[in-house]
């Protein structure tokens, strides 16, 4: 569903023009931003705990129903008043309203699918996450011969949001019987002192990830907070291959805390696990980035190529995540969530300040540059914790086997666009070459594939 996303989300973009979608675009992040926290970080605490308790739900759940929709409807008002705060004024506040309002409806629908992780019920919480996206796309395909503008996406996104939660809301009551609601104000303040940590670590990373179209778009204007969003749109694509197996590490690393030998040895095979099918991509991306904006039919060559160059220094933010995430990885699984989260408000403080600076002089490009240099920043952080507190060696060696190989790889993607200049068939002669490549620089070893074999 992510990949289709990204390729509708594109085709939005070009139909509404960069001035609207820069609009919605910030609108969006100053309301995820809020969201993000606005729970205070029940979801996870309830997931948490019904998953190691059964007698949790039945107890709780009469506090929580209600707390929840407190919280929400404090949290739009929140969001309201901070629109108004940053000048937004009349319609536009309105759609600030109903973005949040819908936004915080999905919390709350997230939430509820809470109670069916902890209960292992996984096929049916799969398919609810995916109900929304899915018929958001439907909504929108259907919008298109009609016209799409912003307040006809704004309903769309509306109306998936509220069926969704009625769907689930409705699955949630079958499965587990009407829930009588019973504030019981000893269980709220049970509740938000344990969920703390959770909504802090929400908040911190909510502003790290969004801030920059929000200050964009109020500082400089919404096209230019368009063109960032047009690429970091693939940045978030990609990353989701990281979310999706950083977590099996963190699992890993946890099992392992007390054996620094497993430790060392899972970081060191992780470490080309997380790595080195990033570093195809984000070489593909330097040399081609281009090419993931043929959608855009409405655009001049100046928006496509200010877009392109954005893309291709986000992507580089990209390549330093894939060498250095796990390292963060391996430490929030062995309790240095603190410092973890010090580094994270200092990069939000580093980034923040860069905006103010860089932002009105040189826009969606400094924006770019400033995502790179706080994911620099952080990296370094990851190391120097490591070494300092996790106790564990840091690969030196692999990571300079996997730096040699990008840089061969490169040398590759330069030499085929000079002799083919064909996009597609760069990318699949560049492919069989990395295999080489990954042979060549000891990456991946004959005897390791042997055994793999073997083993399967």
């Amino acid at each position: 569903m992510k990949p289709g996303w990204v390729v509708v989300e594109n085709l939005v973009q070009d139909r509404l023009g960069h001035a609207a979608f820069g609009t919605f675009t910030a609108l969006s992040a100053w309301t995820l931003i809020i969201a993000s926290v606005s729970d205070l970080g029940t979801t996870q605490l309830m997931t948490k705990r019904v998953a190691a308790n059964a007698d949790f739900l039945p107890e709780y759940f009469p506090t929580l129903l209600p707390l929840k929709g407190w919280l929400m409807a404090g949290f739009l008002a929140l969001m309201v008043g901070v629109g108004a705060v940053l000048g937004y004024q009349g319609h536009v506040l309105l759609l600030l309203a109903l973005i949040g309002a819908g936004l915080l409806l999905t919390q709350y629908t997230l939430f509820l699918r809470g109670a069916l992780q902890a209960h292992q019920r996984f096929n049916t919480d799969a398919v609810l996450s995916i109900l929304e996206k899915a018929l958001l796309l439907l909504l929108v395909l259907g919008l298109l011969p009609i016209g799409l503008t912003l307040n006809r996406y704004v309903g769309a996104r509306s109306v998936a949001v509220l069926f969704t939660f009625v769907v689930l809301y409705g699955l949630v009551s079958r499965l587990y019987g009407r829930v009588r609601y019973r504030l019981r104000w000893d269980h709220a303040r049970t509740l938000l002192r344990d969920s703390m940590p959770f909504a802090l670590i929400a908040l911190l990373y909510g502003l790290n990830e969004r801030v920059d179209m929000g200050m964009l778009e109020r500082l400089v204007s919404p096209q230019e907070a368009s063109y960032y969003a047009g690429a970091y749109r693939w940045v978030d694509a990609v990353m989701m291959y990281l979310w999706t197996v950083l977590p099996l590490f963190f699992a890993k690393f946890a099992l392992a805390t007390h054996n620094r030998e497993e430790q060392q040895e899972l970081l060191w095979f992780g470490q080309r696990v997380v790595t080195v099918p990033l570093l195809f991509v984000c070489a593909f991306v330097l040399f081609r980035g281009e090419v993931l904006f043929w959608q855009f039919k409405h655009s001049s060559p100046e928006e496509l190529g200010r877009m392109a160059l954005c893309l291709k220094i986000l992507f580089v933010n990209v390549l330093v995540h894939a060498f250095f995430a796990i390292y963060s990885t391996l430490l929030t699984s062995t309790s240095q969530e603190r410092p973890v989260s010090w580094l994270v408000a200092g990069s939000i403080a580093l980034n923040v300040g860069l905006n103010l600076v860089l932002l009105p002089r040189y826009g969606a490009l400094a924006a770019s540059v400033n995502t790179l240099l706080c994911a620099l920043f952080v990296s370094i952080g990851y190391l120097w914790l490591v070494r300092k507190r996790a106790g564990v060696a840091i690969p030196w060696r692999v990571l300079g086997q996997l730096g040699l190989a990008f840089g061969l790889l490169c040398g590759v993607f330069f030499g085929l666009r000079l002799l083919v200049d064909q996009w597609l068939i760069e990318a699949v002669l560049a492919g069989f070459a990395f295999v080489g490549i990954l042979f060549l620089t000891n990456i991946v070893s004959i005897a390791e594939l042997q055994k793999v074999l073997k083993r399967s």
